[in-house]
């Protein structure tokens, strides 16, 4: 019997973040692709601090459902097809992204794969959250030339690609938040901001962020919430876009399950700045997919954006990862790199 290694939730944590005592890594038959599946075997996957929630039990209408205890994690992952039937326009060796990874192989469903081709010139590229940031500074905020950006969260996944993009896309000053100055120094001098803002530091966030941004705030891209989307709120500037892509700091709140995240906002400055707030996914906007690898592509090529990630090799150390993920260790995107 063929076998194959996936990581699965051995249980569900009574309090605080997922620990790697709450995985396990398990050695099972390799799945069997059903009449018209794909077999692919995965070559990375991402570590989302996302899975939070999923392992805390999910969020009601979420795209993803919860993890049980017994199932394997999902993710993005990049594999090669192994097998493929007929007429799917797929053949072994073939290169695609889909959403079972935490696994070493993958029966899936043709319409549920995105051939990747040599678009860019890295396949794991394809694993960056960089058609989030673009979806969200293109169509949720309609980015224009010399808007004032803040990213919260400016050092995660999405933030390391958003400052980079808004730079490219025209935006006259951005600002990102994150958590140590060693991050905050990063942003600066390596993707595309022009200051930063450092949670817990001594001067409080509100007060960092009014002298980094003193004439105001037009467009707010925010991944973390609570506090900080509070303070960027009371910054914005009359006729303020904030796009809402993210909730880390409910996600990751140890003393919660990563299913809420509350924010306190004063509604009156909203309705009197005619500032806009909206909850956006770049799943409503599918026609960004092609158009953000085109440019993506493009700008790689070009040297005129990077993809800010960790690689951590085996399956082994993915748990590890995912716990270091939850508590900031990185910056930027977490790949496990599969032999």
């Amino acid at each position: 019997m063929a076998t194959h290694r996936e990581i699965r939730l051995r249980t569900r944590p009574e309090r605080g973040l997922p620990a790697p005592e709450h995985l396990e890594l398990v050695t099972t038959a390799r799945p069997e692709p059903a009449p018209g599946e794909l077999l692919v075997r995965n070559r990375w996957f991402v570590v989302s601090a996302a899975l939070r929630t999923l392992i805390g039990g999910g969020v009601k209408d979420a795209p993803f459902p919860p993890v049980e205890p017994g199932d394997p994690l999902p993710g993005a992952a990049v594999g090669d097809v192994v097998s493929a039937p007929d007429g799917s326009g797929l053949r072994p060796g073939d290169p695609v992204l889909h959403w079972q990874g935490w696994r070493e192989y993958a029966a899936v469903s043709p319409s549920l794969v995105t051939p990747v081709g040599d678009t860019l010139p890295d396949p794991v590229a394809h694993l960056s959250q960089g058609r989030t940031a673009y979806a969200a500074l293109t169509r949720g905020a309609e980015l224009r030339p010399g808007d004032t950006v803040l990213v919260t969260g400016g050092a995660g996944a999405v933030g390391t690609m958003a400052g980079q993009i808004a730079r490219l896309l025209g935006a006259g000053r951005i600002i990102g938040s994150t958590g140590s100055p060693d991050k905050a120094e990063h942003l600066v001098t390596a993707l595309g901001y022009d200051a930063a803002v450092v949670r817990g530091a001594a001067a409080p966030f509100a007060a960092q962020l009014a002298e980094a941004a003193p004439d105001g705030i037009d467009v707010v891209l925010d991944t973390v919430g609570g506090e900080q989307l509070s303070a960027a709120l009371a910054a914005a500037r009359p006729g303020a876009r904030a796009v809402l892509v993210g909730a880390l700091a409910g996600q990751l709140d140890p003393e919660g399950n990563g299913a809420t995240a509350r924010v306190e906002l004063d509604t009156f400055p909203l309705i009197l700045g005619r500032i806009s707030l909206r909850g956006f996914s770049p799943l409503d906007h599918p026609e960004t997919d092609a158009e953000w690898r085109d440019r993506f592509g493009d700008w790689l090529r070009a040297g005129t954006i990077t993809f800010p990630h960790v690689r951590v090799a085996g399956m082994e150390r993915a748990a590890q990862a995912l716990r270091e993920v939850m508590e900031g260790r990185h910056l930027g995107a977490v790949v496990v790199e599969l032999p």
